[in-house]
């Protein structure tokens, strides 16, 4: 199996490091490029839905990204201990009418010996916003590096 680097044990920095490569992947919107950070048996808990491995992985990213349009995200690092990592998280995005909605949670990831992660558990709630409300405003894919992050954005 490849390996994924950062490998744990996570130090602050590598810890932040995955938390901006699994941003930059889900800002891409592929399902299949995601899913590759996952163990092929990954376990996940995204809201109420109970997902396991990459098949079921990929469909459900698939359904989420046509739904959720022009989604920007912005993860930070929360707290980490040896192979897990807690972040906290927002995405903005609009429905088909044109809503948009800030979402906001908290991530626990375990992550195998390659740096694979086997589990992710994701709290998640949405609030309405106005269009004038976003903060997010790059172009789609993977927020520029001078981009601030949520502490800078007073989040």
């Amino acid at each position: 199996m490849s390996q994924r680097p950062p490998l744990p044990p996570f130090t602050v920095e590598s810890a932040a490091q995955k938390a901006r490569l699994a941003e930059d992947a889900w800002n891409s919107r592929d399902p299949e490029r995601v899913s590759l950070a996952y163990t092929p048996d990954s376990r996940w808990r995204n809201r109420s839905d109970f997902l396991v491995g990459r098949p079921a992985i990929v469909a459900f990213l698939t359904a989420k990204w046509q739904k959720e349009l022009d989604y920007r995200l912005i993860k930070e690092l929360w707290g980490l201990n040896d192979n897990r990592i807690a972040v906290r998280f927002q995405y903005e995005w609009h429905d088909a009418d044109g809503a948009w909605y800030r979402s906001y949670g908290n991530e626990q990831w375990e992550f195998d010996e390659n740096g694979l992660m086997r589990r992710r558990e994701a709290s998640i709630n949405d609030v309405a916003i106005r269009e004038s409300e976003r903060r997010f405003l790059w172009p789609l894919g993977p927020r520029p590096a001078d981009h601030p992050g949520l502490t800078e954005l007073g989040m």
